[in-house]
């Protein structure tokens, strides 16, 4: 990508200006110049006199900072994606940047992007091709590669940007190509470049961004598909550019593409319908544009439409209405009549949101929310605010780095004076003081982090407590599943096809589909990873089989034992915040083994009503005869009971939330039903055994790739006699992966739920693992093998350094579906025996029953059961 650098001394002319606007990001080499309230993310090189969290705080994205200072004390304290570091060659004699990039390496560990200080020479040498077998890739490559195998965040992978040192004016275009095909993006003084008239002397600002893109197209004509979209990012359409159009669009600031019949296309010269250019940007493979605009009535299609794929929808669509009622409202427009009574308006927004604050069933939450938007869009539109400057304002928010407290404001909430409690009736510790009393999530900018106990300072009821579980209240998830169930029971397809649209959004004429499917293309890297994983999970689970068993318990007594499948299974699939094709492979193949003969699949479905396209390609693999198109309690319902369409099944499994989770009980414990289940389930969780010989950034990635599934998800670490220096490193390593993690939100919650108990020996740990009973189980240390024969009570064990709980998760063949809450003390998890059911017959020949005749008679008059006796002396009679 290009970065525009802007120094304080510069004019530039109010074209270039805007133009700059329209990239994804700029350089100020003065942060105090910094214009913080534009569009691009903004850079800004500080020193160690300037209030980095101030700048922070004030709107800057990323702080620049030489590496070689010292005292990198005044840029901590916020996440370290903020933080870039500049390295400078340390002579130019250092042509093939073997010593800068060595530096670099370790950089962008600390911070989220390292730049680079090069000469033109130095930039040839680094990019020159070289014989990768014998001398390996070239240092800037290297390096970028290095840095794309950082955990990725919000804002991408680590990123690697080169800066010409000395006379910036030395970039060529041939220079800029160099950077972008080693995959580093180039800094570039404002001063150089132009747009449209005034680029005599400079480089042309669209074919610098071409050639530092790398962008291409493998069209014959060579033109780039570009997206289109709006304020939002909603699409409106496709068009196509190439480099005459792109430098006239950021010359002109306005939509400018290029048609295939007409050449160079103004959007909008003849309809009206012009856009404004936002932003342009380059998609990851650099084989396409994206162009941000803001469109002109009556839109962008040709049809006179909004956009070319159908109307908007949600907040997009609510904003566009409440702003046409601003103008053209109808008669008798209710949104008109707001506009007119500032009072209603106001005192309607009061009450919808009292209404929101009370309501606690999600149906009830989500329509009070959806009034309270609709009333605060009217308040906007009144003062001409869009939602793009709602939009803005919350990405400002997002930046901040300094919290407040948060309080509710005086009178906000009703004073309840509160009697002191005698300190006799505080018991010594209850179930939940150490696990949830005073737990809340890390705010943004604040350390997150696992709470530490020692194991020697606690007493046993503390210890008790941390194997506890987060407590749940099942009666009242009972009450709300219970209603679904009952509805789906009376009412089947409809109550399916009510409850999916109001849980899931989707609008649907039918419930069920049924094989064969209509599978969708996928890319070759994700069927090709899915065609590994089904065959090393079949094979583990292909293994599992049982062989009949027979022996003749006495002379003439023959007893055989052999297995069935189970005709008719439900597996659940879940959806919400991602996609779960592994978990249609961990539940389809075992039943697939175990040779079911009716295997139905339940999984939600997107908003427009269809499937998942991975999902439905590992149905088709398991051999899948019909997918409900359904999540939640009422999925569970209708494969349990049967509907019109979806068929009745003997057993459920497959993981889902508590919801889930309390229908699949409710199915099991109603004999109308008749239906077994899998097991119970709870949040996901794991629990790490670590000692010295244990790699920090390992640990971390463990515990973290539980703690991502959701808010209640557990993750402990056992540490075993680990000095303060090694802990210290494993909670630095926690919270920077975890600020880069794109659920990371989700991770403030879930991490300071879990906890760190310092034990002396492996013995004290692998007591307390069997204990909790962990979903998952991981022996970080060189000696793992030897510690498994003492694990009695796991879902699954990873023994080793090596063995994340990612590759049982997707591939390496053991099951994920897995017991927790500690569950693990009685049940199995998911395998071959699930869908099979064991079948016993006894065969005795005439001589046989002779010899045990006399002990099954004098057994059935003991418990005086007579007709049990004469079924025996009946035929011993004849014999």
């Amino acid at each position: 990508m290009l970065v525009p650098k802007i120094s304080p001394s510069q004019t530039l002319g109010p074209a270039l200006k805007r133009a700059l606007g329209l990239l994804p990001s700029v350089l100020y080499t003065d942060a105090s110049e910094a214009n913080v309230a534009g569009e691009p993310a903004v850079w800004a090189q500080v020193s160690a006199s300037d209030d980095v969290q101030a700048l922070l705080n004030s709107g800057l994205s990323v702080a620049v900072i030489g590496a070689d200072d010292d005292d990198l004390a005044h840029v901590g304290g916020f996440d370290r994606a903020r933080l870039a570091l500049r390295y400078a060659s340390a002579s130019e004699d250092d042509s093939d940047l073997s010593t800068i990039t060595r530096a670099a390496t370790v950089g962008i560990n600390r911070a989220g992007a390292v730049i680079l200080d090069l000469t033109a020479q130095q930039i040839s040498a680094a990019t020159d091709s070289v014989d990768v077998e014998a001398q390996g890739p070239p240092p800037l490559a290297a390096l970028v590669r290095a840095a794309e195998r950082q955990v990725i965040g919000a804002n991408g992978p680590v990123r690697v940007l080169v800066e010409l040192s000395g006379s910036s004016e030395g970039w060529t275009l041939g220079l800029l190509s160099r950077v972008g095909s080693a995959g580093a993006s180039a800094v570039v003084d404002a001063g150089i470049l132009g747009v449209g008239d005034d680029c005599t002397g400079r480089l042309e600002l669209g074919a610098a961004l071409v050639a530092a893109c790398g962008l291409s197209s493998d069209r014959t004509d060579g033109l780039v598909t570009t997206v289109v979209v709006d304020e939002q990012r909603a699409c409106l359409g496709v068009a196509y550019s190439n480099g005459a159009s792109l430098a006239a669009a950021l010359a002109s600031g306005d939509g400018v593409y290029w048609s295939r019949k007409r050449g160079l296309w103004h959007k909008g010269l003849t309809s009206g319908a012009t856009q404004t250019l936002v932003g342009v940007s380059v998609d990851c493979d650099a084989d396409a544009l994206c162009f941000r605009v803001r469109q002109q009535s009556p839109g962008f299609c040709h049809r006179q439409t909004n956009s070319c794929f159908g109307p908007a929808a949600g907040l997009a669509r609510l904003a566009q209405t409440v702003a046409d009622r601003r103008l053209n409202a109808p008669e008798g427009s209710y949104t008109r009549r707001l506009f007119d009574d500032s009072a209603l308006l106001r005192a309607k927004i009061v009450e919808e949101a009292g209404e929101l604050a009370d309501a606690t069933d999600p149906a009830d939450v989500a329509f009070e929310a959806a009034d309270l938007l609709y009333f605060a869009m009217v308040k906007c539109a009144a003062h001409g605010v869009s939602l793009a400057d709602v939009e803005r304002s919350l990405d400002r928010k997002h930046l901040k780095v300094i919290r407040r407290p948060g309080d509710a404001k005086p009178g906000a909430i009703p004073a309840e004076p509160k009697a002191p409690t005698p300190a006799a009736a505080i018991p010594e510790v209850s179930r939940t003081s150490i696990q949830n009393a005073g737990i809340r999530a890390a705010l943004p900018g604040e350390k997150i982090a696992l709470r530490v106990y020692s194991a020697d300072e606690l007493s046993e009821s503390e210890r008790d407590a941390l194997l506890q579980r987060p407590l749940v209240d099942s009666q009242e998830i009972m009450r709300r599943v219970r209603p679904i169930v009952d509805a789906v029971r009376a009412r089947g397809d409809a109550a399916v096809l009510e409850l999916t649209a109001k849980f899931d959004g989707a609008q649907m004429d039918s419930v069920v589909v049924r094989a064969p499917f209509n599978v969708p293309e996928l890319p070759d890297s994700v069927r090709a990873a899915i065609d590994q994983a089904y065959a090393n999970v079949r094979c583990f689970h292909a293994a599992q089989l049982p062989a009949d068993s027979a022996v003749e318990t006495m002379p003439g007594v023959t007893c055989r034992r052999f297995s069935r499948a189970i005709e008719r299974v439900g597996l659940y699939v879940p959806g919400g915040t991602a996609v779960l094709p592994s978990s249609a492979l961990m539940l389809g193949v075992p039943a697939q083994v175990a040779g079911c003969r009716e295997i139905v699949l339940a999984t939600p479905p997107r908003p427009d009503g269809s499937i998942v396209p991975e999902v439905l390609y590992v149905a088709h693999k398991v051999g899948a005869t019909a997918i409900v198109k359904a999540g939640g309690a009422q999925a569970i319902a209708a494969m349990a009971y049967g509907t019109e369409s979806v068929p009745k099944v003997d057993k459920i499994c497959g993981p889902g939330n508590q919801y889930v989770t309390a229908a699949k009980m409710l199915a099991q414990n109603d004999s109308d039903a008749m239906v077994s289940i899998d097991m119970p389930a709870g949040p996901s969780e794991i629990l790490v055994v670590a000692d010295a010989t244990s790699n920090p950034a390992y640990v971390a990635s463990d515990l973290l790739s539980q703690a991502e599934h959701g808010p209640d998800s557990q993750a402990v670490l056992l540490a075993v006699g680990l000095s303060a220096a090694q802990m210290a490193a494993i909670e630095a390593e926690i919270d920077t992966q975890a600020a880069r993690l794109p659920r990371v939100d989700i991770v403030r919650q879930s991490v300071p739920k879990g906890f760190c108990l310092c034990v002396s020996s492996m013995a004290d740990a692998l007591a307390f693992s069997n204990a909790y009973a962990p979903e998952h189980l991981i022996l970080q240390t060189d000696s793992a093998s030897d510690y498994v024969k003492d694990i009695v009570n796991a879902g699954s064990v990873f023994v080793g350094h090596y063995s994340p709980e990612s590759c049982g998760d997707y591939a390496s063949g053991t099951n994920h579906t897995l017991p927790t809450y500690g569950y693990s003390k009685m049940y199995s998890g998911v395998n071959t025996a699930t869908f099979l059911k064991h079948i016993t017959s006894q065969e005795l020949t005439r001589d046989g029953l002779a010899n045990i005749a006399q002990t099954v008679m004098t057994l059935a008059e003991v418990e005086e059961l007579e007709a049990h006796r004469n079924a025996v002396a009946i035929r011993l009679k004849d014999l």
